[in-house]
């Protein structure tokens, strides 16, 4: 009798186990998306300034995951929420779109991705290693304004860095608790950051459009610091979310009319900023009549700019200043309002014999010159 109730449990412990092993292969396999790309393939379309030809898409869940630690250029879509939130994807169904998740054992983004092509998008592909294998490969991870406004809420051991400039952006409104540290500044601001170089250090700047929280990152990484993580959505997010942070208060002057060549030029609230319509008629009716200056980098520029514009870097025009022609006005432009606002500031002191101005926008820019112009964060 004993033999046999020992034979029964070993049966059923034979039973159990190999249950347990059908489960657990069964909760590895899943149906996989055929079009698999890697870290490098997806590099090139995460650049920053983020790029218009891609979405790339974050397939987990948005509090526990996304929001501490995601692709900075990535968008929340998880996939348990996907028919909710479908309508986030671009119109154009050509789009390359870019799913992602947990890592190879993950299987949401591969959900999304079928879900995708039954949409009807035809230029779908999963980055199956995912936000693990991102991080692993050096990559900066970035955050969302709802987990700075949690560390800001419980007084976290965190240092939030402001890379925009000074004068233009910050004075303006600012991340609660933020230092500014404007990235051409870095160097001599350095003191500025923590001793302890195992402090977690979060840097912004205007938005995905924005190259400059993660070459100040960059540059943090540089000198020691080994928790850096970008709040790449910058300002304009935070100030969706939460309003305008702190300001510096400055009693702004009255908008004001400027003879400019063949066109008037109407300035804004901030002092010799060009308004969006002023700007835009320029533009159409007379665009020889003022020097255009873009100062984002000959990357960004090449992609696509003004037609009569040129490229000069803001550290380019630093080094020129004295250079700078006196015939016409000039504007100085960007893709936030941040660099063209900095040049701005660097070229009125040193050169009060030009008539100078700025646009304060976000700016899109498309390859035949065409462009939108939106209120810059």
């Amino acid at each position: 009798m004993k033999t046999l109730n020992k034979l029964i449990l070993v049966l059923a412990a034979a039973s159990f186990a190999a249950l347990g092993t059908s489960t657990a292969q069964a909760q590895a396999e899943f149906q996989k998306y055929p079009n698999i790309v890697d870290v490098k393939f997806v590099m090139e379309y995460a650049a920053i300034p983020k790029r218009d030809d891609v979405m790339i898409v974050d397939s987990r869940p948005m509090a526990r995951k996304y929001d501490i630690g995601h692709i900075p250029t990535a968008f929340s879509i998880p996939d348990r929420k996907f028919d909710d939130m479908a309508g986030m994807l671009p119109e154009d169904k050509s789009t390359q779109l870019i799913f992602y998740c947990g890592g190879l054992k993950c299987a949401l983004s591969h959900k999304s991705a079928f879900k995708a092509e039954k949409l009807g998008y035809t230029n779908v592909k999963v980055y199956a290693a995912g936000y693990p294998d991102w991080v692993k490969n050096g990559n900066l991870g970035s955050v969302s304004a709802a987990h700075v406004k949690k560390l800001i809420d419980k007084k976290a051991n965190v240092v939030i860095i402001d890379a925009r400039p000074t004068a233009r952006k910050y004075d303006l409104g600012h991340v609660p608790t933020a230092i500014s540290m404007p990235t051409r500044k870095f160097d001599e601001l350095a003191h500025l950051l923590p001793a302890d170089k195992a402090t977690p250090l979060i840097f912004y700047c205007g938005g995905l459009k924005c190259p400059l929280s993660p070459k100040s990152a960059a540059k943090a990484i540089e000198l020691g610091y080994t928790d850096v993580m970008l709040f790449q959505a910058g300002y304009p997010a935070w100030k969706e979310a939460y309003g305008a942070g702190p300001t510096a208060s400055k009693a702004m002057p009255e908008p004001t009319m400027a003879k400019a060549a063949s066109v008037m030029i109407e300035t804004g609230d901030e002092p010799d900023t060009i308004t969006h319509d002023s700007f835009t008629k320029l533009i159409a009716e007379a665009p020889d009549s003022v020097h255009l200056i873009d100062v984002r980098d000959p990357e960004e520029f090449a992609a696509g700019s003004f037609p009569t514009a040129i490229n000069m870097t803001v550290d380019d025009v630093e080094e020129q200043v004295a250079e700078l022609p006196s015939d016409k006005p000039i504007i100085f432009v960007c893709a936030t309002g941040a660099r063209s606002g900095e040049a701005y500031d660097i070229v009125k002191p040193e050169r009060e014999d030009l008539e100078i101005y700025f646009l304060n926008a976000t700016v899109e820019y498309a390859k035949d010159g065409s462009f939108t112009l939106q209120p810059a964060g």
